[in-house]
Protein backbone atom coordinates (compact mmCIF):
# COMPACT_ATOMS: atom_id res chain seq x y z
CA UNK A 1 0.00 0.00 0.00
CA UNK A 2 1.09 2.91 -1.25
CA UNK A 3 0.25 7.00 -0.48
CA UNK A 4 0.01 9.25 -3.72
CA UNK A 5 2.49 11.82 -4.24
CA UNK A 6 2.89 14.09 -1.64
CA UNK A 7 4.69 17.39 -0.41
CA UNK A 8 5.35 17.89 3.38
CA UNK A 9 6.27 20.78 5.20
CA UNK A 10 6.79 20.84 9.36
CA UNK A 11 6.28 24.16 10.73
CA UNK A 12 7.61 25.50 14.23
CA UNK A 13 4.73 27.83 14.81
CA UNK A 14 1.08 27.34 14.92
CA UNK A 15 1.29 30.81 12.95
CA UNK A 16 3.10 29.29 10.54
CA UNK A 17 0.54 26.18 10.46
CA UNK A 18 -2.44 28.14 9.29
CA UNK A 19 -0.77 30.14 7.35
CA UNK A 20 -0.02 26.94 5.31
CA UNK A 21 -3.60 25.69 5.20
CA UNK A 22 -4.78 29.26 4.16
CA UNK A 23 -2.20 29.23 1.11
CA UNK A 24 -3.29 25.40 0.27
CA UNK A 25 -6.91 25.34 0.99
CA UNK A 26 -8.52 22.12 0.13
CA UNK A 27 -4.98 20.62 -1.26
CA UNK A 28 -3.42 20.22 2.26
CA UNK A 29 -3.87 18.13 5.67
CA UNK A 30 -3.12 18.58 8.90
CA UNK A 31 -1.00 15.51 10.17
CA UNK A 32 -1.23 14.69 14.32
CA UNK A 33 0.30 11.40 15.40
CA UNK A 34 -0.65 9.87 11.99
CA UNK A 35 -2.54 6.84 13.33
CA UNK A 36 -5.67 7.92 11.14
CA UNK A 37 -4.47 9.89 8.03
CA UNK A 38 -1.44 7.65 6.83
CA UNK A 39 -3.44 4.61 6.75
CA UNK A 40 -5.99 6.13 4.76
CA UNK A 41 -3.31 8.07 2.40
CA UNK A 42 -2.01 4.01 1.78
CA UNK A 43 -5.62 3.15 0.76
CA UNK A 44 -5.45 6.37 -0.92
CA UNK A 45 -8.81 7.26 0.96
CA UNK A 46 -7.20 10.41 1.35
CA UNK A 47 -4.74 11.94 -1.34
CA UNK A 48 -3.71 15.44 -0.15
CA UNK A 49 -1.38 17.20 -2.21
CA UNK A 50 0.31 18.74 1.15
CA UNK A 51 0.68 17.57 4.55
CA UNK A 52 1.44 20.18 7.60
CA UNK A 53 2.99 17.90 9.99
CA UNK A 54 2.33 20.24 13.23
CA UNK A 55 4.18 17.28 15.42
CA UNK A 56 6.91 19.92 16.00
CA UNK A 57 5.44 23.07 16.98
CA UNK A 58 6.16 23.77 20.67
CA UNK A 59 3.16 24.72 23.39
CA UNK A 60 0.58 22.28 21.94
CA UNK A 61 1.47 19.41 24.26
CA UNK A 62 0.30 20.04 27.54
CA UNK A 63 -2.30 19.42 30.64
CA UNK A 64 -2.94 22.51 33.19
CA UNK A 65 -5.55 23.89 35.06
CA UNK A 66 -7.10 26.97 34.55
CA UNK A 67 -9.92 29.33 34.96
CA UNK A 68 -11.88 26.62 36.07
CA UNK A 69 -11.00 24.43 33.50
CA UNK A 70 -9.10 21.54 32.56
CA UNK A 71 -7.36 22.61 29.72
CA UNK A 72 -5.60 19.90 27.52
CA UNK A 73 -3.01 20.58 24.01
CA UNK A 74 -4.36 19.36 20.84
CA UNK A 75 -0.95 17.58 20.60
CA UNK A 76 -1.27 15.43 23.70
CA UNK A 77 -1.06 12.29 23.49
CA UNK A 78 -3.11 9.34 24.43
CA UNK A 79 -0.72 8.26 26.74
CA UNK A 80 0.41 10.88 28.66
CA UNK A 81 -3.58 11.55 29.28
CA UNK A 82 -3.85 8.28 30.62
CA UNK A 83 -0.78 8.33 32.95
CA UNK A 84 -1.44 11.84 34.32
CA UNK A 85 -1.67 11.35 38.41
CA UNK A 86 -3.92 15.15 38.47
CA UNK A 87 -6.51 14.05 35.70
CA UNK A 88 -6.93 10.55 37.87
CA UNK A 89 -7.96 12.91 40.48
CA UNK A 90 -9.91 14.98 39.42
CA UNK A 91 -11.65 14.03 35.73
CA UNK A 92 -11.27 10.32 35.77
CA UNK A 93 -13.30 9.71 32.85
CA UNK A 94 -10.38 10.79 30.92
CA UNK A 95 -7.61 8.81 31.88
CA UNK A 96 -9.74 5.73 31.81
CA UNK A 97 -10.86 6.31 27.82
CA UNK A 98 -7.37 7.32 27.10
CA UNK A 99 -6.22 3.61 28.13
CA UNK A 100 -8.55 2.03 26.44
CA UNK A 101 -7.73 3.27 22.82
CA UNK A 102 -5.28 0.84 20.43
CA UNK A 103 -2.54 -0.45 21.95
CA UNK A 104 0.70 1.11 23.40
CA UNK A 105 2.22 2.10 20.29
CA UNK A 106 -0.70 4.42 19.26
CA UNK A 107 -1.04 5.63 22.78
CA UNK A 108 2.07 6.48 22.65
CA UNK A 109 1.89 8.38 19.21
CA UNK A 110 -1.78 9.06 18.84
CA UNK A 111 -3.49 12.78 20.07
CA UNK A 112 -6.45 13.16 21.48
CA UNK A 113 -6.76 16.53 18.95
CA UNK A 114 -5.98 14.07 16.14
CA UNK A 115 -8.56 12.07 16.75
CA UNK A 116 -11.29 14.27 17.84
CA UNK A 117 -10.68 16.39 14.29
CA UNK A 118 -10.98 12.56 12.51
CA UNK A 119 -14.22 11.85 14.30
CA UNK A 120 -14.33 8.22 13.32
CA UNK A 121 -17.79 6.85 14.44
CA UNK A 122 -15.81 4.35 16.25
CA UNK A 123 -13.52 6.39 18.11
CA UNK A 124 -13.12 6.66 21.94
CA UNK A 125 -13.01 10.46 22.49
CA UNK A 126 -16.15 12.00 21.05
CA UNK A 127 -18.17 10.10 23.43
CA UNK A 128 -15.51 11.60 26.43
CA UNK A 129 -15.58 14.88 24.89
CA UNK A 130 -19.75 15.02 24.43
CA UNK A 131 -20.39 13.37 28.20
CA UNK A 132 -17.50 15.80 30.05
CA UNK A 133 -19.24 19.09 28.07
CA UNK A 134 -15.52 19.96 26.46
CA UNK A 135 -14.82 22.81 24.33
CA UNK A 136 -12.70 22.71 21.26
CA UNK A 137 -10.38 25.54 20.54
CA UNK A 138 -10.04 26.16 16.52
CA UNK A 139 -7.38 28.62 15.45
CA UNK A 140 -7.12 29.85 12.08
CA UNK A 141 -5.87 32.85 9.92
CA UNK A 142 -9.23 34.37 10.82
CA UNK A 143 -8.39 34.16 14.60
CA UNK A 144 -9.77 31.69 17.51
CA UNK A 145 -12.97 30.23 18.35
CA UNK A 146 -14.95 27.99 20.64
CA UNK A 147 -16.43 24.70 19.44
CA UNK A 148 -19.12 23.15 21.89
CA UNK A 149 -18.73 19.40 21.43
CA UNK A 150 -21.92 19.23 21.20
CA UNK A 151 -21.77 20.52 17.85
CA UNK A 152 -18.85 19.80 16.98
CA UNK A 153 -19.33 16.27 15.92
CA UNK A 154 -21.63 16.72 12.81
CA UNK A 155 -21.38 13.26 10.98
CA UNK A 156 -19.17 10.45 10.03
CA UNK A 157 -15.65 11.74 9.36
CA UNK A 158 -17.35 15.43 9.38
CA UNK A 159 -16.98 17.98 12.11
CA UNK A 160 -17.45 21.99 12.19
CA UNK A 161 -13.96 22.55 11.53
CA UNK A 162 -13.66 25.14 8.99
CA UNK A 163 -11.09 25.57 5.77
CA UNK A 164 -8.04 26.44 7.23
CA UNK A 165 -8.53 25.44 10.56
CA UNK A 166 -6.55 23.57 13.52
CA UNK A 167 -7.95 22.27 16.09
CA UNK A 168 -5.71 23.86 19.31
CA UNK A 169 -6.92 22.74 22.84
CA UNK A 170 -9.64 21.13 24.61
CA UNK A 171 -11.13 22.78 27.96
CA UNK A 172 -13.56 20.59 29.67
CA UNK A 173 -15.10 22.30 33.01
CA UNK A 174 -13.08 20.77 36.37
CA UNK A 175 -15.83 18.30 37.37
CA UNK A 176 -18.08 19.00 40.59
CA UNK A 177 -18.19 17.47 44.23
CA UNK A 178 -19.95 14.35 44.13
CA UNK A 179 -19.30 13.18 40.62
CA UNK A 180 -18.82 10.05 39.73
CA UNK A 181 -17.46 9.07 35.65
CA UNK A 182 -17.08 5.81 33.56
CA UNK A 183 -16.30 4.55 30.55
CA UNK A 184 -16.73 1.10 28.74
CA UNK A 185 -16.77 -0.50 25.53
CA UNK A 186 -17.25 -3.72 23.57
CA UNK A 187 -13.76 -3.17 21.25
CA UNK A 188 -13.48 -4.86 18.39
CA UNK A 189 -10.91 -6.91 18.54
CA UNK A 190 -7.86 -6.51 15.75
CA UNK A 191 -8.58 -2.49 16.25
CA UNK A 192 -9.46 -1.56 19.39
CA UNK A 193 -12.16 0.71 18.29
CA UNK A 194 -15.33 0.67 19.82
CA UNK A 195 -18.19 -1.42 18.53
CA UNK A 196 -19.99 0.21 21.03
CA UNK A 197 -19.08 2.49 23.65
CA UNK A 198 -20.52 5.14 26.69
CA UNK A 199 -18.93 7.36 28.33
CA UNK A 200 -20.68 8.85 31.57
CA UNK A 201 -20.43 12.15 34.28
CA UNK A 202 -22.76 12.26 36.75
CA UNK A 203 -23.34 14.23 40.19
CA UNK A 204 -25.26 13.55 42.74
CA UNK A 205 -26.70 15.14 45.38
CA UNK A 206 -26.20 15.17 49.26
CA UNK A 207 -29.07 12.49 49.43
CA UNK A 208 -27.10 10.29 46.57
CA UNK A 209 -30.11 10.71 43.72
CA UNK A 210 -28.62 12.04 40.31
CA UNK A 211 -28.87 15.88 40.08
CA UNK A 212 -27.34 15.50 36.65
CA UNK A 213 -25.66 13.42 34.10
CA UNK A 214 -24.50 13.12 30.77
CA UNK A 215 -23.83 10.27 28.68
CA UNK A 216 -21.97 10.29 25.37
CA UNK A 217 -21.94 7.10 23.17
CA UNK A 218 -19.86 6.21 20.40
CA UNK A 219 -19.70 3.44 17.51
CA UNK A 220 -23.15 3.07 17.12
CA UNK A 221 -24.63 5.60 14.84
CA UNK A 222 -22.32 7.89 11.84
CA UNK A 223 -21.26 10.12 14.62
CA UNK A 224 -20.88 10.19 18.39
CA UNK A 225 -24.16 11.17 20.15
CA UNK A 226 -25.38 12.46 23.54
CA UNK A 227 -27.79 10.33 24.90
CA UNK A 228 -30.46 12.82 25.79
CA UNK A 229 -33.28 10.63 26.54
CA UNK A 230 -31.17 8.22 29.41
CA UNK A 231 -30.00 12.18 30.48
CA UNK A 232 -33.72 12.80 31.54
CA UNK A 233 -34.56 9.63 33.13
CA UNK A 234 -31.69 9.81 35.28
CA UNK A 235 -32.24 13.54 36.35
CA UNK A 236 -33.62 13.55 39.81
CA UNK A 237 -33.64 9.42 40.15
CA UNK A 238 -32.46 7.11 42.72
CA UNK A 239 -29.61 5.03 41.36
CA UNK A 240 -30.55 1.91 41.83
CA UNK A 241 -30.44 -1.26 39.68
CA UNK A 242 -33.81 -0.91 38.42
CA UNK A 243 -34.00 2.74 37.68
CA UNK A 244 -30.20 2.67 36.02
CA UNK A 245 -31.56 -0.76 33.86
CA UNK A 246 -34.94 1.71 33.08
CA UNK A 247 -32.74 4.52 31.96
CA UNK A 248 -30.14 2.68 29.93
CA UNK A 249 -32.94 1.46 28.07
CA UNK A 250 -33.24 4.97 26.08
CA UNK A 251 -29.55 4.74 24.90
CA UNK A 252 -30.84 4.77 21.62
CA UNK A 253 -34.31 6.71 21.44
CA UNK A 254 -34.14 8.59 17.96
CA UNK A 255 -30.74 6.88 16.79
CA UNK A 256 -30.06 5.36 13.65
CA UNK A 257 -28.12 2.69 14.29
CA UNK A 258 -24.86 1.46 12.13
CA UNK A 259 -25.42 -2.60 10.91
CA UNK A 260 -21.92 -3.65 9.52
CA UNK A 261 -19.54 -6.80 9.96
CA UNK A 262 -19.12 -6.50 13.42
CA UNK A 263 -22.75 -6.32 15.04
CA UNK A 264 -25.71 -5.80 13.42
CA UNK A 265 -27.76 -2.56 13.89
CA UNK A 266 -30.27 -4.22 16.23
CA UNK A 267 -27.10 -5.72 18.10
CA UNK A 268 -25.39 -2.13 18.32
CA UNK A 269 -29.36 -0.87 20.12
CA UNK A 270 -28.61 -3.81 22.22
CA UNK A 271 -24.94 -3.39 23.37
CA UNK A 272 -25.31 0.50 23.75
CA UNK A 273 -28.38 -0.30 26.67
CA UNK A 274 -26.43 -2.75 28.18
CA UNK A 275 -22.81 -0.64 28.56
CA UNK A 276 -24.97 2.34 29.38
CA UNK A 277 -25.98 0.13 32.24
CA UNK A 278 -22.89 -0.69 33.38
CA UNK A 279 -21.28 2.38 32.70
CA UNK A 280 -23.66 4.41 34.58
CA UNK A 281 -23.67 2.12 37.85
CA UNK A 282 -19.55 2.35 37.52
CA UNK A 283 -20.16 5.82 37.37
CA UNK A 284 -22.71 5.91 40.64
CA UNK A 285 -20.84 3.61 42.77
Amino acid sequence: MIPAQFDYIAPTTLDEAVALLSQHADDAKVLAGGHSLIPAMKLRLAQPQLLVDIGRIKGLSYIREEGGQIRIGAMTTHYQIESSARLREICPLLPEAAGQIGDVQVRNKGTIGGSLAHSDPAADWPAAALALDAELRAVSSKGERGIKAADFFVDLFTTALEQGEILSEIRIPIPKARTGQAYLKAAQPASGFAVVGVAVSLVRDAAGKCEAAAVGITGVASKAYRAAAVEKALAGASLDEKMIAAAAAHATDGIDANGDLYASAQYRKHLAAVYARRAITAASR
